[in-house]
């Protein structure tokens, strides 16, 4: 193993992090807040771009916004590394961007060492969804899991209302290339991305890193219930078609469905809107989101059944209606065997604590793994909090976290 110099790779992640918080960055001053095609969000490709191109990588973006950064020609095989660097809309310094900055520091420690490392980092494009409401978009146009129409036309910006297609061509790129983006991915001999963990398992049982073996599969969808809007104060109970009551009684359901399935399946409505929304009325209607994770497909598939049923029957017996929407859906993802031993041998010769364990979060590397041999690597963040302003984890761990990818991808390539 190469001696590294602690110190020395800790102070790098701490300053990049550092000046990644600064106004240039992020939208707002309360928080990180950078996506798609903002200015911001340009700022932060150029600041790795600069990175990079000091490293003597050769750095490009693919069709969409996507970043590359590569130290061998193109054809030529490659490690990839990298994770995302948007934000959530009221995000942390952490969330996304620690991986991309790990990225940054293998690839130093590679010219450090003189190692020769044949490397390729990937920022990927709009993993949170901020911007136009679609996670993993990045990476599921590269493995070209989306429709052109839904770029041309149905993903469209929270801000402005205008499609994903008209912001891509605005920033300056080539949608209508889309589907040589999946080209970035030729000739990976394997892929690992870092994040921070957005739980307490590190934390709470005192490791400073969490190899991956596997990440949680996922369903999102909308139960819309419809009733009738009628004054709160002359309409009796017995005579309400309340949608809001219908809403409470499936949360709670779904709660009890989630816990009975096992198998670490969890269920979580994070959305609830009512309509019309005034105090003196009767919701006429009520919409709820579903989240539903766990690292067996069917036990996921078998919780959201088993709620749109329940939705359907306690909404009809009191004379309403209940219609569910798909969003969005993608299988649990089993890590690479070979990758993961590697990684455990090499955190195991750092001499820290680790463990190995599950993603119950979606990430990039569920869309890359449908191609290229790939794992993970979690550090912990403080009390889990991820998607807040006061998110924090420690460099220190970002660094251990860079050379234990260091020593492993030596072994792999």
């Amino acid at each position: 193993m190469a001696t590294i110099d602690r110190a020395a790779s800790i102070a790098r992640v701490a300053a990049d992090i550092n000046e990644l918080t600064g106004p240039a960055y992020t939208l707002t001053s309360d928080a990180i807040r950078r996506y798609a095609y903002t200015d911001v969000y340009a700022s932060t490709l150029d600041y790795f771009e600069t990175q990079f191109t000091d490293l003597g990588f050769d750095v490009s973006f693919d069709p969409v916004g996507t970043l590359v950064a590569r130290n061998r020609p193109s054809g030529e095989p490659v490690f990839g590394v990298g994770s995302h660097c948007d934000s959530n809309r009221n995000g942390g310094p952490y969330d996304g961007t620690l991986g991309v900055v790990v990225a940054l520091e293998v690839c130093r420690l590679n010219a450090e060492h003189g190692a020769d490392l044949p490397l390729q980092v990937i920022s990927f494009l709009e993993e949170e969804g901020s911007g136009f409401g679609q996670m993993l978009l990045g990476s599921r146009i590269m493995v070209q899991s989306v429709d052109e129409a839904d770029l041309r036309e149905n993903f469209r910006s929270l801000d402005d209302g205008r499609s994903f297609w008209e912001h891509a061509e605005d920033a300056g790129y080539d949608p209508s290339r889309w589907r040589e983006s999946v080209n970035v991915l030729d000739n990976h001999l394997g892929w690992i991305e870092t994040h921070i963990e957005q739980a307490r398992v590190l934390q709470d049982t005192g490791n400073r890193l969490g190899i991956v073996n596997a990440i949680a599969g996922y369903i999102h969808g909308d139960i819309t219930v419809i009733g009738r809007a009628d004054h709160a104060g002359a309409t009796p109970m017995d005579f309400r078609h309340d949608a809001a009551v219908v809403a409470a009684m499936c949360i709670t359901e779904l709660e009890r469905v989630a816990k009975e399935a096992g198998n670490r399946t969890v269920g979580t409505v994070g959305e609830l809107s009512v309509s019309p929304g005034l105090i003196n009325v009767v919701p006429g209607e009520a919409r709820l989101s579903l989240d539903v994770r766990g690292p067996d497909d069917a036990s996921v598939k078998d919780v959201v059944a088993s709620i749109k049923s329940y939705a359907h029957e306690v909404a009809e017996a009191r004379g309403l209606e209940a219609n569910y929407a798909m969003r969005q859906t993608l299988p649990a993802t089993a890590m690479d065997a070979s990758i993961v031993s590697e990684l455990e041998t090499a955190a195991a010769g750092s001499v820290e604590p680790y463990r190995s364990m599950l993603s119950g979060a979606a990430h990039d590397t569920m869309c890359v793994a449908s191609r290229v041999p790939s794992a993970m690597v979690f550090v912990p963040c403080r009390d889990g909090i991820s998607h807040a302003p006061d998110e924090e984890a420690d460099p220190a761990d970002g660094a251990l976290a860079s050379e234990v990818i260091f020593e492993a991808i030596q072994r792999l390539v």
